[in-house]
């Protein structure tokens, strides 16, 4: 089968891991008979110096045309001092709007050869951790109505029935595919927004009797994140409380390093990107870690493409990897670990010979 792929680099450490993704997607593509075709595309500060926006039109006509976006990271000191519309970040904003891309899944898994690197005991994860967080990514106080001065601000939360049964069949779909078991994050004991979000993911599980949904106030969460994270499953909040509920839960897992995500509409192609950002100080220097975008990759050829097979070799060829002791920086046991410091069965990478190796193992 042919398949194609928009593909942005983006700024910093983008075009290394997207490289690292691409390699071991060309593996994938060899040993199970597919074609990917891979159309690059702009977006961010690349977009900025080269045609003076953070998102050029011609990105959008590529990535609609396209079974699926890869994406890199954007932004950088560069482009810090740019007006807040064309930052590169505004570009990624805008991404999202063009496409309709109102999930966001960003799983925490933590790997059992990797337990060392998280900042929890190793007791706290006994049961091992595998989190998918399903986060409503268009709506909420990132997009309600908003205005202030200098002696008063407001930004206002708001979500309608439609928004949140949506997002909340996503979560109670994904929920079927893994544990059957969803739990609601809310403030529903002080949001008006809140009672609503809870009392419309009730009528939307009578719908999904074997998924068992628990609700839980968004502070509870977060605490129960950081003392019993195995207890969780699929989480489905609302956009602000996701967006904070998924960096602590991927916290967990030791390095952000390791995290994909995907953002999926309704009909079009989802995007696929690390939760990371574009690290510029890494830039170059073959020292940024390619797990993130690589499993990001394989979402993408679950989520999009339908390959459940092509997607579980990859993931399987990064277990494997790094249950071989093969680490790049960020998640070797050494505080400063390079090739010379690591531990005794770990062996210290770079970004390409990471990505090099995962390949190889497909």
């Amino acid at each position: 089968m042919k398949y194609t792929i928009a593909v942005i680099r983006g700024d910093g450490i983008g075009p290394e891991i997207v490289d690292g993704a691409c390699r071991v997607l060309d593996a994938v593509a060899k040993k199970f008979g597919h074609t990917f075709e891979y159309r690059d595309a702009l977006m961010g500060g690349a977009a900025l110096d080269a045609a003076g926006v953070p998102l050029p039109q011609e990105t959008v006509d590529i990535c609609r045309a396209a079974d699926g976006v890869l994406l890199g990271a954007v932004g950088g000191p560069k482009w810090d001092t740019a007006a807040p519309e064309l930052r590169p970040e505004a570009g990624l904003l805008a991404l999202r709007k063009a496409l309709g891309l109102y999930a966001n899944l960003r799983p925490a898994v933590v790997y059992d050869c990797l337990v060392k690197a998280s900042p929890l005991k190793c007791k706290i994860l006994r049961r091992g951790v595998d989190i998918m967080v399903v986060r409503e990514l268009t709506g909420g106080i990132y997009f309600g109505e908003r205005g202030g001065d200098d002696t008063r601000a407001y930004d206002t939360e708001a979500y309608s029935r439609g928004e949140i049964e949506r997002i909340a069949r996503k979560a109670f779909d994904v929920a079927m595919l893994r544990g059957r078991r969803v739990v609601s994050v809310d403030k529903a004991n002080v949001l008006a927004s809140s009672k609503l979000w809870r009392k419309v993911v009730r009528e939307v599980a009578a719908d999904y009797p074997d998924v068992t949904l628990t609700h839980m106030y968004v502070d509870n969460a977060a605490m129960q994140l950081a003392l019993d994270p195995a207890q969780f499953d699929v989480i489905v909040t609302a956009n602000m409380f996701g967006d904070i509920l998924s960096d602590l839960a991927g916290a967990v897992t030791g390095s952000i390093g390791m995290l994909a995500s995907a953002s999926l509409s309704e009909s079009g192609p989802g995007l696929y990107e690390p939760i990371h950002g574009s690290a510029p100080d890494l830039a170059g220097r073959d020292a940024a870690n390619p797990c993130a975008a690589i499993l990001s990759a394989a979402m993408l050829l679950r989520l999009s493409l339908g390959l459940t097979k092509e997607a579980d070799a990859v993931e399987a060829a990064v277990r494997r990897v790094l249950e071989q002791g093969v680490r790049t920086a960020d998640i070797a046991t050494a505080d400063t670990a390079t090739a010379d410091s690591a531990v005794e069965g770990e062996t210290v990478v770079g970004c390409r010979e990471m990505a090099r190796r995962i390949a190889e193992e497909i």
